[in-house]
């Protein structure tokens, strides 16, 4: 059995010096990154950036339970040691960017940047499209003759064309019906755990080496209000800290890919 995750390293035509890791949100893969990864590498060749599919999720294996957030960064460590990588940054999104968090807090004394991309250090009651997507897939069937039957299957259910098309990326074919690759029940632990794991010390209390980059999309209430005017108020006392507000929706790297790549292209240590 595979233990090691899946990435694709994009990155320029000479060696680059530092490495990120780029993590996605639930459903999602890294390849989702690649359009934005592509852009930073054009303004930043001195990077290589590592696009991961986490744990349960794209090519990579479901790993060994518990599913956790914790876990999924032990999944990040083993990665960049099974390849001796040098990690000098983390970027997540969503689920992906309290992933990230907990690798931080893993990593304390090691000098480390760290991007949350429209996500949250807070715990929640389990909510959003993402945790309303297990109820409506749990309710279509199991099985589909083509693509264009599970995108309306989904839109039946309420979601809008986009989302649906993004969510059939999950579907493969087997015996001649397509299915899902995906293992919602396990997503689904990993998902409680997500909206239970409080992980506010990391930013409260960071590594000597840590920089840490909150990035809130315009339109999305995943950073609740009581969380936007906490980290406000970290970011006004400290140095290592910066909160960024960038127009769009939740899904960031398509909603406004290119404010995304400006923001990142000049914060990335050179």
């Amino acid at each position: 059995m595979h233990t090691t995750l899946a990435t694709t390293v994009v990155e320029g035509s000479a060696p680059a010096r530092r490495n990120l890791l780029v993590l996605h949100g639930v459903y999602g893969r890294g390849r989702n990154w690649a359009f934005v990864a592509k852009r930073i590498i054009d303004r930043r060749p001195d990077w290589a950036l590592h696009l991961v599919d986490l744990r349960l999720h794209g090519s990579s294996p479901a790993m060994t339970p518990p599913h956790t957030v914790r876990a999924a960064a032990s999944d990040l460590a083993a990665l960049a040691s099974a390849q001796t990588l040098t990690i000098d940054g983390v970027l997540g999104h969503s689920l992906g960017g309290k992933i990230a968090l907990a690798l931080a807090d893993a990593w304390h004394d090691r000098p480390l940047q760290v991007w949350l991309i429209d996500s949250t250090p807070e715990v929640r009651p389990p909510s959003g499209e993402a945790w309303d997507m297990l109820e409506r897939v749990r309710a279509l069937p199991q099985t589909f003759p083509s693509r264009e039957d599970a995108v309306a299957a989904l839109e039946a259910s309420g979601c809008s064309d986009g989302v649906a098309r993004w969510m059939i990326t999950n579907l493969d074919y087997r015996d001649g019906e397509l299915v899902w690759r995906l293992d919602f029940d396990a997503i689904e632990s990993l998902l409680r755990d997500f909206f239970a794991t409080d992980l506010w010390h990391v930013l409260e209390s960071p590594g000597p080496g840590h920089d840490v980059h909150i990035v809130k999309a315009g339109q999305s209430d995943t950073l609740s209000m009581d969380a936007v005017q906490r980290i406000a108020a970290l970011e006004r006392v400290t140095n290592h800290l910066h909160f960024h507000r960038i127009a769009g929706g939740h899904w960031l790297n398509t909603e406004n890919p290119s404010a995304l790549v400006e923001l990142l292209s000049q914060g990335l240590p050179g």
